[in-house]
């Protein structure tokens, strides 16, 4: 009967790394004595399956505090050389426009506001570009990169800000609430409808009545007269503002920035969740609400 090979004594390299193996003393030709060998053998194998999967992780999965695992191949990654997938911007040139409305009190009472030239992303922030520059996935989606990254909070979107500003070498930054309206009505060429290019909800917008459980990914229905898409619908869009709801009252003409404090920042647009009246250009939520129909577009001064 052929003798076996098998090891005297097997040690292992430190636990936070299962780098390597370390066989120590001899291996020798002869027939291994029969109690514990299957063991070791076991052991051995178990050991190194664990060194091989555990070296490979880091190339595979980021992993950030608040979002579940990232397979890196799902996704443009951020280079070295500062190549990232930055927003397509859309020049708003600034003007006088009447905001406001008259279906609700906190749309009262429709005032002039004068702003100046900005610029503003023609889509809502995506999924992927939100990894690109994170690598995380908040959303928890993983079938539309495409579709609007959701359930990131005002402060989220803060650090998101700060690093692809470092990245791009640009100032991004979120709209206000006056230019996120202006910009929604069409700016200087507003036909005045009711939602962001349409008196027809269903033309511009995915709201309650009109799709699924689930959003969309961005730019499906029409663009308003900006060429901005999904400004009505889709997902409620943050805004740099602090909500107050008499504000429109003793807001400034030129250029206002909202309240200096409050208890909860603005979002305007409707959702997948909402109904249609609030995906109205006009439209101001009294109210908190959950992150999970919440995303953003980014704007920038000129």
């Amino acid at each position: 009967m052929p003798r076996l090979l098998y090891f005297d004594k097997l040690e292992t390299a430190p636990k936070a790394t299962f780098a390597a193996l370390e066989i120590k003393k001899t291996i020798r030709m002869e027939k291994p004595p029969a109690k514990n060998t299957a063991l070791k053998y076991l052991l051995l194998t178990v050991l190194l399956i664990l060194a091989a999967g555990i070296r490979s992780w880091p190339s595979y999965l980021k992993i950030s505090e608040n979002a579940t695992a990232v397979n890196s191949d799902s996704f443009t990654t951020f280079s070295a050389t500062g190549n990232i997938n930055e927003p397509d911007m859309v020049k708003v040139q600034g003007g006088r426009f009447a905001m406001g409305g008259n279906e609700n009190n906190n749309e009262k009472p429709i005032h002039y506001v004068t702003l100046s030239s900005f610029k503003i992303a023609k889509y809502e922030t995506t999924l992927a570009q939100w990894q690109q520059v994170m690598g995380s996935n908040p959303s928890g989606r993983k079938d539309c990169m495409d579709c609007p990254v959701t359930a990131v909070s005002w402060d989220d979107i803060q650090t998101f800000i700060k690093k692809l500003n470092v990245q791009s070498g640009k100032n991004y930054r979120l709209p206000t609430e006056a230019e996120w309206e202006y910009a929604a009505r069409g700016g200087a060429k507003s036909k005045k409808f009711e939602y962001a290019g349409s008196n027809d909800f269903n033309v511009v917008a995915w709201t309650y009545a009109n799709s699924g459980p689930n959003t969309h990914p961005v730019g499906q229905k029409e663009a308003n007269e900006l060429g901005l898409y999904d400004m009505s619908g889709n997902v409620f869009e943050w805004c740099n503002d602090w909500y107050d709801e008499n504000y429109y009252g003793k807001s400034p003409e030129n250029n206002p920035k909202g309240p200096a404090t409050g208890q909860h920042r603005v979002f305007r647009g409707g959702s997948v969740a909402s109904q249609p009246a609030r995906s109205r250009v006009a439209y101001r939520n009294p109210f908190r609400l959950g992150y999970g129909t919440l995303g953003f577009r980014l704007a920038s001064s000129l």
